[in-house]
C-alpha cells in the first residue's frame, strides 16, 4: 500500500503544471525536530534550493518531535521538513513529496553495553534512550523500557549518567553530537535497526504544490545537486572535528 501510494503521487508530478507556480514568492512556515544536526541541515537545504526554484521561501521551525508533526498536521506550520514514510497514515493532513530527501540509519550507541544485535526485540533487556517523538524507535520499542530526551545530546548525557544503557539514534546525527561532546567512550554496534528514506510533507492544503516541488526535486535528484548537498554537509562535520 506504501509503494503504490508514493508511485501515485510520483506520476502527479506530471499533472496540474505550473499549480505550485501561483503561489509565487508565498513563504512557508516547515516545522521540524528541535535539535539541529547533519541530517536536518541536509534536508533545509535541499528543501530551501527547492521552493525557491518555485520562487517561494521557507522559514523553519525547531520543534520536539511530536509537536513538530502535530502542528504540520494541524495546519498550524505550512510542512514536517522530513519524515519517513508513511507518516499520512497517522497524521492524515499530510501529504508526501516522494523524491527522498537522505537515508535515515538508525543504530544503537552505547557506552560498554555489549550485545548481539538481532532487530528490534534484541534491545527488550536495556533501558532504551532515544529523542521523543522519533516514531520508528516509538513503533517499535512498545513495552520496552524507555527513557525519553528531548534532544540526542540529553539522550547520551542520561546513558553517561547510567539512567540507560544504550541511545538509539540516527547515525550521523548522534555521531555529531558526540563530535560536539567530544566523547570518544561511546561506540555504535552494528547492524544497524533500520535504513530507510526520508521525505518531505506538505499540510494538505499546500497539496497542490506537490506535482511541481516533485518534478524539481527529480531534477535536482539527477543533476546530482541532493548529492552534492549530502556530501557538502557531511565533509562540513568532518571538518569541524
Amino acid at each position: 500500500m506504501q509503494r503504490r501510494t508514493l508511485l501515485q503521487l510520483a506520476c502527479l508530478s506530471g499533472l496540474l503544471p505550473g499549480l505550485a507556480l501561483s503561489q509565487d514568492s508565498k513563504l512557508l512556515q516547515i516545522s521540524t525536530l528541535i535539535e539541529k544536526d547533519p541530517a536536518t541541515k541536509i534536508a533545509e537545504r535541499i528543501m530551501e534550493i527547492a521552493y525557491r526554484k518555485l520562487g517561494m521561501s521557507m522559514n523553519i521551525h525547531y520543534l520536539p518531535g511530536e509537536r513538530s508533526l502535530r502542528s504540520a498536521n494541524n495546519g498550524e506550520m505550512d510542512a514536517e521538513l522530513y519524515r519517513k514514510l508513511g507518516m499520512d497514515r497517522d497524521y492524515p493532513n499530510l501529504v508526501i513529496v516522494p523524491v527522498p530527501l537522505l537515508t535515515y540509519e538508525i543504530v544503537i550507541f552505547t557506552n560498554g553495553t555489549n550485545f548481539v544485535v538481532n532487530g528490534w526485540e534484541s534491545l527488550r533487556p536495556y533501558t532504551i534512550g532515544f529523542v521523543k517523538g522519533i516514531k520508528i524507535i516509538e513503533q517499535n520499542t512498545t513495552g520496552m523500557k524507555l527513557e525519553s530526551a528531548p534532544t540526542v545530546r540529553q539522550a547520551f548525557q542520561k546513558m553517561l549518567l547510567g539512567r540507560s544503557d544504550i541511545v538509539v539514534s540516527n547515525r550521523i546525527s548522534g555521531q555529531a553530537v558526540l563530535d560536539e561532546m567530544k566523547q570518544t567512550d561511546i561506540t555504535v554496534l552494528t547492524p544497524p535497526l533500520a535504513t530507510f528514506p526520508v521525505f518531505h510533507y506538505l499540510n494538505k492544503k499546500h497539496a497542490a504544490l506537490v506535482p511541481a516541488l516533485t518534478e524539481v526535486l527529480q531534477k535536482m535528484q539527477k543533476d546530482k545537486t541532493i548529492e552534492g548537498i549530502q556530501h557538502a554537509v557531511l565533509a562540513e562535520m568532518q571538518r569541524g572535528n
